[in-house]
């Protein structure tokens, strides 16, 4: 009865021995810089560097397409106050017609609903009897 215990036992041995030496195999090459995840991880970290500077790239370009925008928006306000100016102006002009059959068409001009700033002026025709 001993005997067969020792057998077992030894064997057990074997088995564990056998299957520890399979694991250490496989964390060889799973940890492998060039074809395990060692290395899958490696190119991840060097795409996570790249990602990194791409996205200060971006943010810096953003930051200057803001600035540069709000230029343009500062000076196409002004170009909008100019124009409304202009188009006031034309509104003393007496109302000319296209034709005779026709009658003439004058500007009027109307306020559009914004609640968050001053309304600016919208051009409207109207349609009037030549004088």
């Amino acid at each position: 009865m001993t005997m067969i215990a020792d057998i077992l036992l030894s064997a057990g041995a074997l088995g564990a021995a056998i299957y520890c030496m399979i694991l250490s195999r496989r964390l060889r090459r799973f940890n492998d810089l060039e074809t395990g995840m060692g290395g899958a991880i490696a190119v991840l970290s060097a795409q996570v560097d790249d990602m990194t500077r791409a996205l200060e790239g971006a943010r810096s370009t953003a930051r200057t397409s803001s600035a540069t925008l709000g230029d343009l928006t500062d000076r196409a306000e002004g170009v909008a106050q100019r124009l409304e100016l202009l188009v006031a102006s034309l509104h003393d002009m007496p109302a000319q017609p296209t034709r005779p059959d026709r009658p003439a068409q004058v500007a009027a001009f109307v306020r559009s609903p914004h609640r968050d700033k001053p309304p600016p002026l919208v051009l409207r025709n109207r349609t009037e009897a030549a004088e």
